[in-house]
C-alpha cells in the first residue's frame, strides 16, 4: 500500500516516513500543499497523512480541493491545534480522521490501519483469487485455508498482483506501488520478492499461479495449477 505524507517539518516528515515504511507501506513525502495536490494527480494513494499547518494552500484547503476533484483516498489530518472548531473544520473539509500533535506513533499507525479498512467501493476489502485469500486490514494470507507467512514487502507485492489478477503488472508499476519513487528501477528486487511469494503460496500447494512475462513483469493467473 502507498501512503502520501504531507508535512513541512523535516524531522517529523522523516519520522513519519521511516515509521510507516517499517509498517510495510511505500511512502512519498510532500512538503507543501501545492506539491501534495500535484502528487495526488500523478499517483494513486491508499491513505494520505496530511498536516493542517503547511505552506499554502494549507491542509484544510488541500483536503477540500481533493474532494472537489473526486479524489477519495482516506485522509488523516494532523495538527497542533486542538480546538473543537479546528477539528470540525478539518472534518468538514473532507478529512476521515483527525489526530492532534503530539501523538503516539502507535496510535497513528492504528488509525492508518483503520482507514485502510475503508477502501473505495471499487476495491474489495478482502481479496480472493481461487483459494488464495488476502485480507489487507488484518494483513493475513491463506491458501486452501492454510495460513501463509510473508514479509511486509512480499505482502504488498502480492496484494498488488491480486488487485490486478489476470492483468500484466510491470516491474515498474510494482516498484512504484510498493517502493518509493527514489528506488533504483534497474534493481532485481521485484524478482527477489516474487520468488519469495512463489515459495510461500505456490510450491507448497502444487500451484503455478504467478506467470513471468520476460522483460515485462508478472501476472497472477486465476485457475492455474499443476
Amino acid at each position: 500500500m502507498r501512503i502520501l505524507v504531507v508535512e513541512d517539518e523535516a524531522k517529523m516528515a522523516d519520522l513519519l516516513k521511516r515509521g510507516l515504511e517499517r509498517e510495510g507501506y511505500a511512502v512519498d513525502v510532500s512538503t507543501t500543499g501545492t506539491d501534495a495536490l500535484w502528487a495526488v494527480t500523478e499517483h494513486h494513494y491508499d491513505t494520505i497523512v496530511l498536516d493542517a499547518n503547511i505552506p499554502a494552500p494549507d491542509g484544510f484547503e488541500v483536503c477540500r480541493r481533493l474532494r472537489e476533484q473526486e479524489k477519495w483516498a482516506p485522509v488523516l489530518m494532523l495538527t497542533a491545534r486542538d480546538a473543537v472548531e479546528d477539528r470540525v473544520q478539518g472534518l468538514d473539509a473532507g478529512a476521515d480522521d483527525y489526530l492532534t500533535k503530539p501523538f503516539a506513533f502507535a496510535e497513528l499507525f492504528a488509525r492508518v490501519r483503520a482507514l485502510t479498512r475503508r477502501p473505495p467501493a471499487t476495491m474489495s476489502t478482502v481479496l480472493q483469487v481461487d483459494d488464495l485469500v488476502l485480507d489487507p486490514a488484518a494483513r493475513t494470507v491463506t491458501r486452501a485455508g492454510e495460513p501463509v507467512v510473508l514479509s511486509a514487502k512480499a505482502f504488498a507485492v502480492l496484494e498488488h498482483l491480486m488487485r490486478n489478477a489476470g492483468d500484466v503488472c510491470t516491474r515498474t508499476a510494482i516498484l512504484e506501488h510498493v517502493w518509493d519513487e527514489a528506488y533504483d528501477g534497474l534493481s532485481n528486487i521485484v524478482d527477489v520478492y516474487v520468488r519469495q511469494i512463489r515459495d510461500a503460496i505456490d510450491r507448497p500447494f502444487s500451484r503455478d499461479s504467478i506467470e513471468t512475462l520476460r522483460g515485462v513483469g508478472y501476472r497472477l493467473q486465476p485457475g492455474t495449477g499443476r
